[in-house]
Formats: structure tokens, C-alpha cells, sequence
């Protein structure tokens, strides 16, 4: 609220009123915008796992299967390989004519050369193979085979 000074002299043209001194507002209220983006923080903290998604497959199930820790690469064969000749190597799209070149390519500075193989329950076996012969030609020494407990979903 701005201050009222003193009357000033009758020689003025607004003789009857006294002289106005204002005060700018000097300081900014941050305590709207740091509770804002508070909740910002809290919304984009819940949200950001569940916009993370891999790629769909239906795993077979083993009643000996353990996990597995640590970097680690994978080759995903999804439903869809009879008709689009695609696997997925982590999350990257590759076609399967071209999956030797890109493993090599990935395992040429690593002195562990093993791949995990994450299969859809309703690949053909000679898609399967297919992937195996590829992996096998670049390069690969192991190939691990992820399949998930009965109990899990």
C-alpha cells in the first residue's frame, strides 16, 4: 500500500491534498511457482517408468529359470518375424538379413560375447534356428535363452 507524506505547501495546483510517495514491489513471491514445480516434479517422477516400455513378447515358460544380472545384450524375436523379417536387438528395429553385420558390429570390442535370445512362445522353430545361425556367424559364443517363471505374468 503506497505512503502518504506530509501536506505539501498551498502553492501547489492540488493544494488541499497531500503528495503521494509510492514504493515499487521489489521482491517477486516464489512460493506459487516452487509449489507448482514441486508437483510438476512429482507427476513427471510417477509417470517416467511407466512410459518406458520394451517390446511385447510372450515368453515361455520354465520352471528352472533364474535371472540374470548386469549388462547385458539381447536379441528379441517377436510374433510378427514369418511375415516382416525383423528382430529387435535391445530396442532397436534390425532386419534379419542384416542382424549378423549389426551383432559383429556390437561385439567386435567386447571380450564376453554372449547374447541373450528372448523368443515369443509362437515362433517357429526355423525362425528360431534362423536367429541362432546369424548370432552363431557374427561371432556369438553364447546363447543365453530368457524365459520367465510360471508364477510371474
Amino acid at each position: 500500500m503506497p505512503k502518504l507524506g506530509p501536506a505539501m505547501s498551498s502553492a501547489t495546483p492540488r493544494s488541499g491534498r497531500g503528495r503521494r510517495v509510492s514504493t515499487s514491489l521489489a521482491e517477486i513471491n516464489v512460493v506459487p511457482l516452487v509449489d507448482v514445480m514441486l508437483v510438476l516434479l512429482i507427476i513427471f517422477m510417477v509417470a517416467a517408468p511407466m512410459i518406458q516400455r520394451g517390446i511385447d513378447v510372450k515368453l515361455p515358460q520354465s520352471r528352472r529359470a533364474t535371472s540374470v544380472t548386469g549388462e547385458r545384450v539381447e536379441v528379441t524375436i517377436p510374433d510378427t518375424i514369418r511375415q516382416s523379417q525383423f528382430v529387435y536387438v535391445g530396442k532397436d528395429q534390425v532386419p534379419l538379413r542384416a542382424l549378423q553385420t549389426r551383432m559383429q558390429q556390437k561385439m567386435e570390442g567386447n571380450a564376453n560375447k554372449e547374447v541373450f535370445l528372448r523368443g515369443d512362445s509362437t515362433v517357429q522353430y526355423q525362425d528360431f534356428m534362423s536367429v541362432i545361425d546369424a548370432l552363431k556367424a557374427a561371432g556369438v559364443q553364447n546363447i543365453g535363452l530368457v524365459a520367465r517363471m510360471p508364477s510371474e505374468r
